[in-house]
């Protein structure tokens, strides 16, 4: 065994020195000659034949880092230009490029940014102070107010100029493309950080050819066996996966220039880190990783994308399910592309991507692809709305400036997902398990089974005891303690854990497990509730009332639905209003319409009824204890102007005055309307509560809703329900209904709501 390993350790050192012997650009080309690469790269792309700023720019940044050398003896200077070289190939605008030369001037050498500002202006100046305060922010803390803190200074450097970022990005790049003249524990530090923020950061906004390339800089340091175990087997069998591919890109596009679309094919293989994270998440070995090979095939135009899509699909057999349209439904970092795996010759499975040129380049350079200050034929910066929009996520960040760190790290985990990769770990038994990032002990033991969970009392990280709140890091392998004397999980683990399969199971055990207590707990809920609402319990609680509560929820005995009172996954209000209901059904009074419609008109002259919310219902004068409901059209509360209307055969409905039901009362129906108004009772002292239903129209974003039910929270109010929709221009429908005891309460909730960030307008049903 031990033999074995030596072997497979040797092959790596081979892989690796026959990967330090490769130089790169960087390793034998001069500062000139980068210099003459830059230029022609500008001039790709550059309307502008005034290169006279970049040029500047090189020489103070030549003379200013004079006499400089890096780790591998080079000279200084060629950090910056290939900084810049990787700026011109994402096409960005001159003062980028002039930004990417000088980035180190001001923190390096004698150069000041005043000085910087006078030469190159306010912009230049701007960029690099951004880039020089970045670098000084360290990622790896060990204390998230230390993380949170840096990672603000993070984003507002980039909301104030997202060309900061852009620029941040190639400079990590080059450092990472040079990483081998570094200690190894650097080269650990800074692809750690390279792949928890440079990398995610790239993706956001979608800059694939930053973020594929930085993905596997890191991996090579992060997992160096892995990295190097995969370079060899992929090497091994390159000639025969080069020649399947280029089998597949000529078939292809002999029948694509037959149906006479005009096409750019090509074909590779994908990139290590894809490979590797498709077998840790399938727990596959390279062999079992099927779709290893992209067919990339680029348009002129979306018709012909769909078009092509039909020729490939009578080409080659799909397979189910693995059909993605990302031109209809782009993702968030702006991709579009379709997307279809295929069984090719002898069985073996493709993927093909097929996009137009446009969506090539914005997949390839993502925000840059968009970026507003680009220049027009005449060397003028332009700007448009669209261009603005698509950076709106970023100045999110500005409005949570105030919140503590905490809340702030959360916010970016959830709606940037910035955070949210997964983390690799392993099982003694060298199993891979993939879980969320910042997930602990706990989450590992219940991906094991729920019995490893609730049995757990301990764990063991890389050999050595850890808390169970440890956070599990890639690559550690991790070894659950468990007792058969254990009494199960805490509720304070609910707190700790990160993955839904964790939460779900906690929660299940204490459902089971703790049913009996539940039960108890859920009886003391109720009668509490009970009196606090001032209803006799005793009066609710018959057979009959009790199973329309069980009908509805689903329950097959009380028990059960004590117990989920207890453990909250029933509100006491949602009872008690259904066993309410039945109540009100058995006492209401049978009172013809003729009856009521006689009394009120008896009495037009004498003031209005008197409305409180009561098993007794409402007074007409002339007849007692009519029954009396309240308009679910309009949902009417104390402090709102009411109406009574006799309804055929069901006693009095109150609607507020301004229901549309009632506005649009035909003239002949008017004669059952009932003046009326709050009893004293349901405005002040013990109030009662009261059905109310309100609209939200906001920008549909990701934490809209959390935001919202976070004011009813704050307030201790109940929401009794919640349903949403989102339509094609993303603008968000919230109905929200939950019960209030007056007006005043529900228009401070409306007004709280207007304030939430995204949220356009808030109003009331009318019916």
């Amino acid at each position: 065994m031990a033999a074995e390993a030596r072997t497979k350790q040797d092959k790596i050192e081979e892989i690796k020195k026959a990967d330090a012997s490769v130089k790169l650009m960087e390793d034998f080309t001069s500062p000139e000659e980068l210099y003459q690469e830059l230029i022609k790269s500008v001039r790709k792309y550059h309307p502008s034949d005034d290169i006279s700023m970049i040029e500047k720019a090189y020489r103070i940044a030549y003379k200013a880092h004079e006499g400089q050398v890096r780790k591998s003896g080079e000279p200084y200077i060629i950090h910056p230009l290939c900084v810049a070289i990787i700026l011109a190939d994402l096409e960005l605008d001159k003062e980028s490029i002039v930004a990417g030369l000088l980035h180190d001037v001001v923190e390096d050498t004698i150069m000041t940014s005043e000085e910087l500002r006078q030469e190159f202006g306010d912009e230049v100046e701007l960029i690099v102070d951004g880039v020089t305060k970045l670098g000084q922010l360290s990622y790896s803390a060990d204390k998230i107010e230390v993380q949170a803190e840096n990672l603000r200074k993070m984003f507002l450097a980039m909301a104030k100029d997202i060309r900061v970022i852009l620029v941040k990005l190639a400079d990590r790049l080059h450092n990472m493309r040079t990483a081998k003249y570094w200690s190894p524990e650097k080269q650990k530090e800074k692809a750690r950080e390279t792949m928890d923020i440079y990398a995610p950061i790239a993706h956001r906004l979608g800059i694939s050819k930053i973020k594929v390339e930085l993905d596997d800089l890191s991996l090579k340091y992060l997992e160096p066996e892995v990295y190097y175990d995969l370079v060899e087997k992929i090497a091994l069998k390159r000639n025969e996966r080069q020649a399947f591919v280029n089998s597949i890109v000529e078939d292809v596009s002999k029948h694509i220039r037959a149906a006479g679309i005009k096409a750019q094919i090509d074909g590779r293989i994908k990139h290590f880190f894809s490979i590797y994270k498709k077998m840790v998440n399938q727990q596959k070995t390279l062999d079992q990783i099927y779709d290893l090979f992209a067919v990339r095939i680029i348009v002129d135009t979306v018709k012909d994308c769909y078009a092509s899509l039909g020729v490939i699909h009578e080409m080659y057999k799909p397979i189910p399910g693995r059909f993605k349209d990302y031109i209809a439904m782009p993702k968030q970092n702006m991709y579009q592309s379709l997307h279809t795996t295929l069984i090719g010759p002898n069985g073996t499975p493709f993927e093909i991507q097929i996009r137009t040129f446009e969506m090539h380049r914005t997949a390839e350079y993502g925000i840059a692809a968009h970026w507003k200050y680009k220049e027009t034929a005449d060397g003028k910066k332009s700007t448009s709305k669209s261009e603005e929009e698509k950076l709106s996520w970023l100045r999110q960040v500005l409005d949570w400036q105030k919140s503590d760190n905490r809340e702030f790290m959360s916010l970016l985990k959830s709606d940037f997902d910035l955070f949210a990769e997964s983390v690799y770990c392993f099982t003694p038994a060298g199993d891979v398990k993939n879980l969320p990032t910042g997930s602990t002990p706990i989450d590992f033991a219940y991906s094991i089974h729920s019995a490893v969970g609730n049995k757990m009392i301990g764990a063991r990280v890389n050999g050595k005891l850890v808390t169970i709140d440890y956070v599990i890091q890639n690559g550690d392998r991790i070894e659950i303690i468990t007792s058969q004397n254990s009494r199960g999980p805490s509720r304070d683990w609910l707190k700790i854990v990160k993955s839904s399969q964790a939460k779900n199971k906690i929660n299940q055990w204490f459902k089971q497990e703790l049913k009996e207590d539940n039960i108890i707990k859920g009886k003391e809920m109720l009668a509490a509730y009970c009196k606090a609402k001032g209803i006799v319990q005793s009066d609710i609680m018959k057979a009959e009332y009790m199973d329309r509560v069980m009908t509805k929820y689903g329950f097959r005995d009380w028990d059960s639905v004590l117990a989920a009172l207890g453990h909250g996954g029933l509100k006491e209000g949602q009872v008690v209003n259904k066993l309410l209901e039945g109540y009100e059904l058995e006492h209401r009074k049978e009172v013809t319409d003729e009856q009521i419609i006689e009394a009120v008109q008896n009495n037009r002259d004498s003031s209005p009824v008197k409305v409180a919310k009561s098993k007794g219902g409402i007074t007409v004068r002339g007849i007692d204890d009519v029954a009396v409901r309240f308009a679910k059209c309009c949902s009417p509360i104390p402090g709102d102007e009411i109406v009574g209307f006799v309804t055929r055969g069901r006693g009095v409905t109150i609607h507020r005055t301004d229901c549309i039901n009632i506005v649009n009362l035909p003239e002949e129906e008017r004669v059952r309307l009932i003046d009326a108004e709050w009893q004293k009772d349901a405005t002040e002292g013990q109030k009662g509560m009261y059905l109310a239903e309100i609209l939200i129209y906001g920008n549909n974003r990701i934490g809209l809703l959390v935001d919202i039910t976070k004011i009813f929270t704050e307030r201790k109010i109940d929401v009794l329900s919640v349903n949403t929709r989102t339509n094609r221009q993303g603008i968000a429908t919230i109905a929200m209904s939950f019960e209030v005891s007056d007006k005043s309460v529900l228009n401070y909730l409306i007004e709280k709501i207007r304030q939430v960030e995204s949220v356009v307008d808030v109003e009331r049903t009318t019916g």
